[in-house]
């Protein structure tokens, strides 16, 4: 049972890895990644979306090597991964959510790195503190995501 648990993880957590890539960089629409952000019905809806298409990414990702591979798999195990998955994945992509939780835990200045400043003709781009600690937030569910899903 341990060894086909650890097995499934092995094969699970590199799908998540790949499918959030795809899903966050080409999935993703520019409307939904200039929209989500926002802290109106906009904002909200269109990080709904987003989440919406990449969670079905995610989903097919782990769907194929599940089916092809025979993994041990629950359906309890794949949902459960894919809600964890979906849910803290629209927490941080609200944006201000993670924003709060970098200046929380000392790292607000990082966050701010690279990010367009107030009066100046800034070239946003996605080399700021905001996008490396957005995913690697998305990496460490996507790690538990895994684990959910195989066990």
């Amino acid at each position: 049972m341990v060894l086909a648990s650890a097995v499934t993880f092995a094969a699970v957590l590199p799908s998540l890895l790949v499918a959030h890539n795809v899903a966050d960089h080409w999935v993703q629409t520019s409307h939904q990644a200039m929209t989500k952000g926002r802290p109106d019905w906009a904002g909200r809806w269109a990080c709904a979306k987003h989440v919406a298409s990449y969670t079905l990414v995610t989903a097919l990702a782990v769907g194929l090597v599940w089916t092809v591979l025979g993994l041990p798999i629950s359906p309890a195990g794949f949902v459960l991964g894919q809600l964890v998955s979906a849910v803290t994945h629209y927490w941080a992509d609200r944006r201000f959510t993670l924003a709060r939780l970098a200046e929380l835990l000392g790292n607000g200045g990082f966050y701010q790195v690279g990010a367009p400043r107030t009066g100046r003709d800034d070239n946003p781009s996605l080399g700021t503190g905001a996008y490396v600690l957005d995913q690697s937030w998305h990496w460490l569910w996507l790690f538990v995501a895994a684990l959910i899903t195989a066990l």
